[in-house]
């Protein structure tokens, strides 16, 4: 008798299929350049409006050299946990630096963002707690949630009255942790830090943040969103100059630590893949919130640490933001002026108050039909569909850059309308 031939992943197929139906199926790109202003995929060079490389300095040559300057001291490979033998010096100092940029007693870096975010929520709240996130908070911090085995509650987007409510309603959890992004990646808009941390205060919860996207972008020194909380200058007040709000006062330090209302927020998770041109996630707080998380934080205790050029590279990032204000200020200033202009000519900008700017289309086929149009054109902003976003939110998401020159926005503006 014949043996039935039996294929225990058929059913990926299948699946494939939807997801080709449904204009949702990925593909993998290959990148033969530089991540820069200009960028080579899959053969084809293009004007890239799809990193995350805030301040253009992915590919800076000052990073390139304390990389390698550091792995001529410390080799490559850091060959185990930082909590065995995988810690080295560069990986020390840069925590030391983070925690003396971000006013904090100390700070843990890890492997990556997401790393970051889905060790720490189950290190703070386990099944006796309960979580509340935003409803698009970032997928690190949902499945961060998912791993605590605590009780999850989602409030609508940006909603604090809801929020509120759910507080109201959860008197009766051993802890409670209130969790969200400060900048949000899609939408391009910001949390309501003040509202959410009077919130925490008054029903005794912790509150963590996640500044993935607006490190080295947001606060007079580049902290992030979090800075603001302790600036006379009110979140996002339009009526204060880019320029005003988001520069130090001269002879000013700028890593002077913080005011107090700058610890209201005791959990500050960033990113050093994002403005800071390297890579791996970080947490900022008191001396005994990091020691907790070494100790239980399970992405930290059982990765890999990043290889000390990793570490030297994102120093020298760290020196290039102190040093080099103009470039936020700069970013912002062409950031508020594209998003004028396109809606000018028309399009969706939803709520975005920052370098991330959405068109949102809704469908996911027209989506990929308008970026597909525009990388026929030299231009690559990628389309973005659910389950990054939800279901009917569809959107072409612009990031700018620091090095994109007034020319490339120009011409993709002209390339929109």
């Amino acid at each position: 008798m014949d043996k039935i031939e039996h294929d225990p992943l058929a059913w990926i197929d299948d699946e494939l299929a939807s997801l080709d139906r449904a204009g949702l199926r990925r593909q993998l790109a290959e990148r033969h350049s530089p991540q820069t202003a200009t960028v080579t995929l899959d053969g084809r060079q293009l004007v890239n409006f799809g990193s995350n490389d805030y301040l253009g300095l992915a590919n800076d040559p000052r990073l390139a050299a304390a990389a390698r300057a550091a792995i001529e001291k410390e080799g490559w490979g850091s060959g185990a946990s930082p909590l065995v033998s995988g810690r080295s010096s560069s990986h020390a100092e840069l925590e030391r630096r983070l925690a003396r940029f971000e006013g904090t007693e100390a700070a843990l870096v890890f492997p990556s963002g997401f790393a970051a975010n889905a060790g720490i929520i189950p290190a703070l709240a386990d099944e006796p707690d309960a979580i509340f996130g935003d409803a698009k908070n970032h997928a690190s911090l949902i499945d961060g949630c998912r791993l605590s085995r605590a009780v999850r509650f989602v409030y609508p987007h940006t909603d604090c009255d809801a929020l509120e409510q759910m507080l109201r309603d959860a008197a009766g959890f051993r802890r409670r942790l209130i969790v969200t992004d400060t900048l949000f990646s899609m939408d391009g808009d910001f949390a309501p830090l003040n509202r959410l941390a009077e919130l925490a205060e008054t029903y005794d919860a912790m509150l963590m943040v996640d500044e993935a996207h607006a490190t080295g972008i947001f606060g007079p020194n580049g902290r992030g969103v979090v800075e603001h909380l302790s600036g006379s200058v009110p979140f996002f007040d339009s009526t204060a100059s880019i320029a005003d709000s988001r520069e130090p006062k001269k002879g000013t330090d700028p890593l002077a630590p913080p005011s107090e209302r700058h610890h209201r927020v005791p959990i500050r998770v960033g990113t050093l893949s994002k403005a800071l041109g390297t890579a791996g996630g970080f947490v900022c707080g008191s001396r005994a919130l990091i020691d907790w998380l070494a100790n239980r934080a399970r992405t930290y205790v059982f990765s890999t640490a990043q290889p000390a050029a990793t570490s030297a590279a994102a120093l020298a990032a760290l020196d290039i933001i102190q040093q080099e204000p103009h470039r936020r200020r700069d970013l912002l200033e062409r950031a508020a002026n594209l998003r004028l202009q396109l809606a000018a000519a028309g399009w969706n900008t939803a709520r975005s108050e920052s370098q991330i700017i959405p068109i949102r289309l809704g469908d996911p086929h027209r989506t990929m039909h308008l970026a597909a149009k525009l990388r026929q054109a030299g231009y690559f902003v990628p389309g973005i569909r659910p389950p990054s976003v939800p279901d009917g939110e569809s959107l072409l998401r612009i990031s700018l850059c620091y090095h994109h020159t007034p020319d490339m926005i120009e011409s993709l503006l002209s390339i929109l309308r």
